[in-house]
């Protein structure tokens, strides 16, 4: 075994690219930790992320391990900088993406329009054949026309090509006769089918799911064999593992031929590293909350669970319907809510912060970049709430002028004052966050105060106690290395594969739900055994989906067993019942009815444990940096103590107000709050007094 192991995650943000580096001594156990920001840098992602280990010093040749999550997939998606796409789908279906869903988020606006579907019409193309909702063949198909698409798609500049036919969820023979002719007519083209990214029915959102697969297929292939070249460059030799949208990690190889599952890959790593963090600090039920520079983002987690599903849409919102992604995602509300987003006073004299952003370039005004825009930070920053003189942990000089002219430019629409203007800016950003964090929480069911708040980001800790207080939680924590956390959940992550299959059963056939689970683990080994994990390394976890017959909306309840039997299964229907109210207000004396399976498949691939940190006997009071006055926005200006994060060790005690000043982020502690540092170093704040 050699002396020590290096682990490396990197998180491409939409303002910051994030770097975690551990090192584990494998004779003393002891690890050292280095994080480090750089700004993100479109469109060449990569370049940030071998800036950011350039910057942390990261010796790249001596790496055992390196996750990484991007942004890449979301904003090529929402930015339209994708392919263009061919789509071939059965007979009479050409137009399934175009007529959507009836539903209409304006519902009373005549004028709405449904969004434009990602493919023209006349490179939607068809084939004859059929098959039915249970994997039969109804109609042979017919590959005759397709030289003559394959040669239409490429006179049309066609880059990207989904397939996608009806009911291939229950049989991809037809898709894989599809794809395989493709490939030989048109070597080397950019292509999947829809059975290779899902297995579940609904012909809109697997169309759409697909479409938007190949959309972004060949830029996320450029930008990881980019991102991979940048690596052996700098001599790193390992294995290169992507951060999917369902709290996983896989291998490269396997993302570029579906990268629609990285769709929200930074997200997932930060809530997959608060559901561990719950595990080890004894706190299974978390809200977990990330506030970055562009949005701020949350989930729930009960029982050290972290949903996924795959109710997935991209630019959903009061005018648009936006578009289904059908991939296994971590259930999470996100709002354009961070550190950057600006205050703006709209024309009946309003003020509104975000969702607009001030990015990186130019940023705040505080930055002294040109930016003349007052943000959520600049707001911090001039309540005094962030240390001017220790501002981005002293890398940047805070242009107070700027942010100044800022603030009073609000000032003088609102008729206040510039600090008047800087607490209302941080109380709108808060109640913000707040609602969306009831949205994952009192809006399914679950009460707030039964959850500890877990906040991170760089934006996190400074908001996290009076969103906290908002919703009556007992504690807020912020984990150690905070502002980096996503990056750090990665390190965290299993290699995982979620295996979605539909089919339709009475709860009561036992016999034909014991046959699903074993085709589909049969299926999932398989996939593993290619990575070359062998069987007794993979832990798989079987979700039943079941709803009341004859309804629609349906719930997803842990199998009590790997195998259904009729205790388990009895167990399951009570379970979903359950399930089903808290989710919905009511339950029925009807039948249930199974319509698939989930099941979750993980292997552990280099995943880091966390070790206690050591103590050195080092007092509270050499931690101290000083004491200024701080506006909290909603309880007044109070004299706080200022302390050093990076000095504070496990053990030590504080009771606030204080403001804990670490390089990526600053933790502001309300008065009365209780604070204590645990064995990992994480900050504790009881808000209950």
């Amino acid at each position: 075994m050699p002396d020590k192991i290096i682990r490396v995650a990197t998180d491409v943000g939409g303002t910051f690219t994030d770097l975690v580096h551990f090192e584990t001594d494998t004779r003393t156990g002891r690890q050292t930790v280095r994080t480090e920001k750089s700004d993100t840098t479109p469109p060449d992602f990569e370049q940030g992320v071998l800036a950011v280990m350039h910057k942390a010093g990261v010796d790249v040749g001596a790496v055992d391990f390196f996750a990484h999550g991007t942004t890449v997939v979301i904003n090529a998606l929402t930015e339209r900088k994708g392919a263009r796409v061919g789509l071939i789908t059965t007979r009479g279906f050409r137009d399934v993406l175009e007529i959507g869903r009836g539903n209409r988020p304006d519902f009373f606006n005549l004028m709405y329009r449904k969004p434009e579907p990602f493919v023209e019409r006349y490179l939607r193309r068809e084939v004859p054949g059929r098959i039915d909702f249970k994997g039969g063949e109804q109609v042979p198909l017919d590959l005759s026309g397709l030289p003559r698409i394959v040669a239409d798609f490429q006179a049309d500049g066609v880059t990207a090509v989904a397939i996608c036919l009806i009911h291939a969820y229950a049989n991809p023979a037809h898709e894989e006769a599809v794809l395989a002719e493709l490939r030989r007519l048109w070597p080397g083209v950019a292509a999947v089918a829809s059975h290779q990214i899902t297995r579940e029915w609904r012909e809109y959102e697997r169309t759409s799911t697909t479409v938007l697969s190949a959309y972004v297929q060949p830029a996320a292939e450029r930008y990881l064999e980019r991102l991979e070249r940048g690596l052996r460059s700098e001599g790193y030799a390992g294995s290169l593992y992507i951060m999917q949208s369902n709290c996983g990690v896989d291998a490269v190889a396997s993302i570029k031929q579906t990268p629609i599952t990285m769709v929200e890959s930074g997200p997932a790593s930060g809530f997959w590293g608060a559901a561990e963090l719950g595990r080890i600090i004894g706190e299974p039920d978390v809200l977990a909350l990330d506030i970055g520079g562009t949005t701020a983002k949350c989930s729930l987690i009960k029982g050290g669970h972290v949903a996924i599903k795959t109710d997935y849409w991209i630019e959903r919102h009061g005018k648009s319907a936006g578009y289904p992604i059908m991939v296994p995602v971590v259930d999470l509300v996100e709002i354009g809510n961070g550190g950057g987003s600006i205050a703006w006073v709209d024309d009946f004299g309003k003020l509104h912060v975000g969702p607009q952003s001030a990015g990186a370039m130019p940023g705040p005004a505080s930055y002294g970049r040109g930016g003349d825009k007052a943000t959520t930070t600049d707001a911090n920053l001039w309540l005094g709430r962030i240390n001017k003189d220790y501002f981005c942990g002293g890398a940047v000089v805070a242009d107070m002028g700027a942010l100044d002219a800022a603030l009073s430019d609000l000032a003088g629409k609102l008729g206040m004052s510039n600090a008047e203007v800087a607490r209302g800016i941080v109380r709108i950003a808060n109640s913000n966050m707040v609602n969306a964090l009831k949205l994952v929480s009192v809006n399914r069911g679950h009460d707030p105060r039964d959850f500890t708040l877990v906040v991170f980001g760089g934006g996190g800790p400074m908001h996290g106690v009076a969103l906290g207080k908002e919703l009556g939680v007992r504690k807020v924590v912020v984990p150690r290395g905070a502002p980096v956390f996503s990056a750090w959940g990665m390190l965290m992550s299993d290699l995982r594969r979620d295996y979605f299959v539909t089919e339709l059963m009475d709860a009561d056939n036992v016999t034909a739900l014991a046959a699903l689970i074993d085709r589909t683990r049969t299926r999932a080994l398989a996939d593993f055994a290619r990575e070359g994990v062998v069987a007794d390394r993979v832990s798989l976890v079987p979700f039943i989906r079941a709803r009341y017959q004859n309804q629609e909306f349906a719930v997803e309840v842990r199998l009590p067993g790997e195998m259904p039997d009729a205790a388990t299964m009895a167990k399951l229907i009570a379970d979903f019942h359950d399930a089903y109210e808290r989710e919905y207000t009511y339950r029925l004396d009807a039948g249930v009815e199974i319509i698939g399976l989930h099941l979750v498949a993980a292997s552990e691939v280099g995943k880091l444990e966390i070790v206690a940190l050591p103590r050195t006997g080092a007092t509270l009071e050499a931690a101290i940096k000083g004491r200024r006055a701080v506006d909290y926005a909603t309880e007044g200006v109070h004299e706080a103590t200022i302390y050093d994060g990076t000095r504070l060790e496990p053990g030590m005690t504080m009771i606030g107000p204080a403001v804990i000043e670490d390089p990526g982020t600053t933790v502001v502690v309300h008065p009365g709050n209780r604070v204590s540092i645990d064995d990992f170093g994480n900050i504790h704040i009881d808000i209950r007094g």
